[in-house]
């Protein structure tokens, strides 16, 4: 009865507009206190305990600062450098745009790790520019929305130190090399029907007429944003600093290209820097918090025992059972942010993974890859949210463009499924 509750409390909250990480908290705390109804006051006890001990973990102190560089490399110009570095070598041509706004936001992936974050910083220089070869603007915010995703799978990735704090087992250094080609082939993936959809609907026929950068010129403006994804990641591989620390000198390397290589951000500029990356940490960081409140609810109360119980015996296998979890991510995915969906659901789904033997490395990449998904699909889909606001379009305008994109992601996800090794390859020839 009390299990019941909490679920339904949590539904509630969410119907009346409550936010995901406060209706998280308030079902946990209300099922705490009706499950300890005659010294409901110790029982609470928990609600403390639990919203410390969520927040009390190592390598959360990395999401704050990956957040941070979002805004600093946003705002220092690296993007548009990169862009044209990229217009360079690929040329002008029909598809062109969208192929280099792809590429530009799986590279920034290896800077900030946050979706939204690339979207902002690629949509900011890339839908002008697809407005005036051509391009229709719900066609643009629809493929930077998708690049995007492919930040959480490109190392670094938010969404993997998550996954980490959740399943201890699966550490940092072997979620970030098991995304590196799931998320490259899922930038390829997008691609395709992005460049198909723009030559079929005959899109940016002015194009060709802008001009081309010269690619010397652009490659030395572009090197200390090439750099950065070689710092970051060789650093960690090379043993030099942890995750953690890696986002710490990233901090410090995007200050000093901004501050004082392309002089693009000033001393005033850091406030607003500052306080735009403490929001964001802060509402990522409270839901994470809020969200310990409800799973220890769910193991206290013994929830999970049965429902893993009845997945695992319902006769469909194991493949069968997951399909169903895809289609059940895929329908909560159009409805809650990817963060909130790890905090909910990892610790329901993880006793189904281990009844099954399946790897935790690769269940994150998949679980991942949904979040990625999820993402870019509307009704609630933070990538999109971001590129419709800045090419000033409503959402429901780019879902002819974000289906063609959904079914290409869709596929890289059906390949990992079947082919694991698409994702546990990497980790294990690096020894993780």
């Amino acid at each position: 009865m009390i299990a019941a509750l909490l679920f339904l409390v949590f539904i509630g909250l969410m119907v009346i507009g409550v936010p995901v990480g406060v209706a998280l908290g308030l079902a946990g705390t209300a099922a705490i206190a009706l499950s300890n109804t005659d010294v409901a006051w110790f029982g609470l006890l928990a609600v403390p305990q639990n919203f410390y001990a969520g927040l009390a973990k190592y390598p959360l102190l990395a999401i704050p600062m990956f957040v941070l560089v979002g805004s600093i490399f946003d705002r220092s110009g690296v993007a548009k450098r990169l862009v044209d570095f990229a217009t360079a070598i690929v040329g002008r041509g029909p598809g062109m745009l969208p192929m280099i706004s792809i590429f530009v936001a799986m590279f920034l992936g290896g800077i900030s790790g946050s979706g939204p974050a690339c979207a902002a910083a690629v949509g900011a220089v890339m839908i002008a520019a697809m407005s005036r070869a051509g391009y229709p603007k719900p066609y643009s915010a629809a493929v930077v929305a998708a690049g995007a995703a492919t930040d959480i799978l490109i190392p670094p990735s938010v969404a993997f130190i998550i996954y980490s704090v959740l399943v201890p087992q699966a550490s940092v250094p072997a979620l970030f090399a098991a995304g590196m080609v799931p998320g490259i082939l899922a930038g390829f993936a997008l691609i395709i029907p992005a460049v198909w959809m723009a030559r079929k609907h005959g899109m940016g026929h002015l194009e060709a007429r802008l001009p081309r950068p010269p690619f010397w010129a652009s490659l030395r403006e572009a090197l200390w944003g090439l750099a950065a994804p070689v710092l970051i990641l060789g650093g960690m591989r090379m043993g030099w600093f942890t995750p953690t620390e890696a986002a710490v000198v990233a901090v410090f390397y995007g200050l000093f290209v901004g501050m004082c290589v392309h002089r693009t951000i000033t001393v005033r500029d850091l406030f607003p820097i500052l306080r735009e990356a403490a929001e964001l940490s802060a509402v990522i960081m409270m839901v994470v918090t809020l969200a310990g409140i409800f799973a220890w609810a769910l193991s206290t109360l013994s929830v999970i025992d049965p429902i893993t119980h009845a997945i695992v015996n319902s006769g469909l296998g194991e493949y069968g059972v997951l399909a169903l979890l895809i289609v059940l991510l895929m329908t909560v995915g159009m409805f809650l942010d990817g963060i909130s969906i790890f905090l909910i659901f990892v610790p329901l789904l993880m006793p189904i993974a281990n009844a099954y033997g399946w790897d935790p490395v690769w269940f994150g990449v998949i679980l991942t890859l949904k979040v990625a998904l999820g993402q870019f699909t509307p009704p609630l889909a933070v990538n999109l949210m971001v590129s419709c606001r800045i090419a000033r379009v409503p959402m429901e305008s780019t879902v002819p463009w974000v289906l063609w994109l959904l079914a290409g992601m869709m596929a890289v996800l059906i390949a990992v499924l079947a082919y694991p090794q698409l994702a546990l390859w990497l980790p294990h020839r690096l020894g993780y």
